[in-house]
């Protein structure tokens, strides 16, 4: 089958990425063997491809944003799918069961997790594997095309929105507009959330007023109303200093990133005094995946998402890096 592979992590612009053909994979007996249809281009393959995630796996196949088609069974995949379902994979892939985190509905900090495209391939592939317990079931009245972003950008969307504890009917700040804030904002709008979008690009901008957020600026201008909540999307340690006086008293920080610059040094009085604070987001549980696909269900995401073939997987990733892509990009295989 033909991969991508990310033989020696550096800088997008020297090409990491190295296109290769590999043997099918065989399914272990716990995992399903899928064809992929689409595969989401996330942030997070960018931080693998370019070494900003240490390596887990040499030569690993990124991509975790898999809308795919089951093609085999393993002996031992509990019967919820059947060959020929339609199934999504995404980031979370494995996780213990037994730790403390796991217990108490907290797997996503689970010591022993192992991620899709980092510790296991992905699927910047024509075929990969998921154990059946962690992939999921899709909504109805979406494209491949469609659903493939819902899989990372829109479950750690919707797990950074709960983090940064929104109250009901609140101001919601928004710095950095990808793939992964173009669909969480759209949540907070259907929750009846008044949004503010800071962000670095004119087409962003123009998209986040045409979801209907209620301003668009530049990533590090002040927004027109004091924020209940923000979300903070781009891996930009600096604009945590406006995102936080840029919040009322009381307010939450999320960070959703799995990376983020160095953030220069906070002070106390401007930055975090009147109980403003930061949290931190942490991959996702599969609950969190279950419910955000849900609300996927029973409301309708507008997903901007151009799209590339396999082939140029490299690509996009480099107009990715560039700042070139507006929305979630997709390979459509």
């Amino acid at each position: 089958m033909t991969a991508w592979q990310v033989r020696s992590p550096g800088p997008i612009t020297m090409r990491p990425l190295q296109r290769v053909a590999v043997p099918v994979p065989s399914p272990a007996p716990d995992e399903l063997l899928v064809a992929v249809r689409a595969c989401g281009v996330c942030r997070t393959d960018l931080h693998v491809a370019e070494g900003d995630l240490p390596v887990h796996r040499a030569n690993v196949i990124p991509g975790h944003e898999m809308v795919a088609e089951v093609v085999a069974l393993g002996s031992d995949t509990g019967g919820e799918f059947a060959v020929g379902d339609r199934v999504g994979v995404a980031w979370l892939r494995h996780t213990c069961g037994e730790c403390k985190f796991c217990t108490s509905g907290q797997e996503n900090l689970c010591p022993r997790s192992r991620y899709t495209g980092w510790d296991a391939d992905g699927g910047y592939a024509e075929f990969a594997t998921v154990p059946a317990a962690f992939a999921h079931p899709l909504p109805a009245g979406y494209s491949e095309t469609e659903l493939a972003p819902l899989l990372c950008a829109g479950i750690i969307g919707y797990r950074s929105l709960l983090r940064a504890d929104l109250p009901t009917g609140g101001r919601l700040g928004i710095y950095g507009f990808g793939g992964s804030a173009h669909i969480t904002a759209q949540v907070a709008l259907a929750l009846g959330a008044e949004v503010h979008v800071m962000t670095r690009g004119a087409d962003a901008r123009e998209l986040a007023l045409a979801l209907g957020a209620a301003s668009a600026q530049g990533a590090d201008e002040t927004p027109p109303v004091k924020l209940d909540s923000a979300i903070l999307f781009a891996p930009v340690g600096q604009l945590v200093l406006p995102a936080l006086e840029a919040l009322d008293r009381g307010g939450t920080l999320a960070i959703a990133g799995i990376y983020l610059s160095d953030i220069p040094a906070l002070n106390y009085e401007r930055h975090l005094f009147f109980e403003r604070q930061i949290r931190s987001v942490t991959s996702n549980t599969r609950k969190d995946a279950r419910e955000f696909l849900a609300f996927a269900g029973s409301h309708r995401i507008a997903v901007t998402t151009p799209e590339y073939p396999l082939d140029r997987a490299d690509d996009a990733l480099a107009d990715l890096a560039a700042g070139r892509i507006s929305g979630a990009a997709v390979l459509r295989l």
